[in-house]
């Protein structure tokens, strides 16, 4: 396999550079802005946290402004089009499952798997960004901790009756993560971002989580073959 470029080798004005960023960066704001509407949607379900959800919404709308102003910085038109359809049957599945006041599934997609794919994305895109890019992007990956949080705390409290419903959530939503992530790994490589690094990052992203949850090792390896199975 090809060694991938230092970040003092990285040509940040490269035509191939920028159309890579174009599509990964739309994924970024695409990703914020689901994430700000499924927290108003969890609000609505959970009323009991509705003020803590409404400024975990808010937050990811900041984040959404400033991954925007990445692009800009690079003189970069984020291919929205392409991440709307990136993001189409994860976003239908909380959909669905919202209609039908499944909270733990909506729990499962956003607060697990789209925080654990964003913190793993974030966290390898970090050593390789830009400078200005770097900075919004450090900030960026501090609050999804926070948003991971709220739904491992809620999830370990109500663990005993959800535990089915997580599982089944598991099976239908984690090969949809593999899918989305062999779809733009080639744009990911021109960012210097390898596949097996992102996939290596979020297995233990979401590993940890499903552990705080309540699961046991044996749980957590046979719930994460569902992901590789697809990969």
């Amino acid at each position: 396999m090809q060694q991938l470029p230092t970040k003092s080798e990285i040509d940040y004005k490269s035509e191939k550079y920028k159309d890579a960023y174009s599509r990964i960066n739309g994924i970024v704001i695409e990703g914020e802005q689901e994430a700000h509407e499924n927290y108003i949607k969890l609000a609505e379900l959970l009323p009991e946290h509705h003020d803590e959800l409404i400024r975990l919404s808010k937050m990811e709308s900041r984040h959404k402004k400033g991954f925007e102003a990445c692009a800009k910085n690079l003189g970069v038109t984020p291919d929205m089009q392409f991440a709307k359809k990136f993001f189409a049957q994860l976003d239908q599945n909380f959909q669905t499952a919202a209609t039908e006041a499944k909270v733990v599934t909506c729990l499962l997609i956003q607060s697990l798997i789209i925080e654990c794919f964003a913190i793993a994305a974030y966290r390898i895109y970090i050593p390789v960004a830009d400078d200005f890019a770097r900075k919004i992007t450090e900030g960026v990956v501090q609050d999804e901790y926070i948003h991971l949080n709220f739904g491992e705390v809620w999830l370990n409290e109500h663990f005993a009756e959800s535990k089915d419903e997580l599982e089944a959530a598991n099976r239908q939503n984690l090969p949809v993560v593999w899918k989305m992530l062999n779809e733009v790994a080639e744009d990911a490589r021109t960012l210097v971002m390898e596949k097996e690094a992102l996939v290596e990052d979020f297995m233990i992203q979401y590993g940890e989580a499903l552990s705080n949850i309540g699961f046991t090792t044996r749980d957590i390896m046979r719930l994460s073959a569902y992901g590789l199975r697809a990969a």
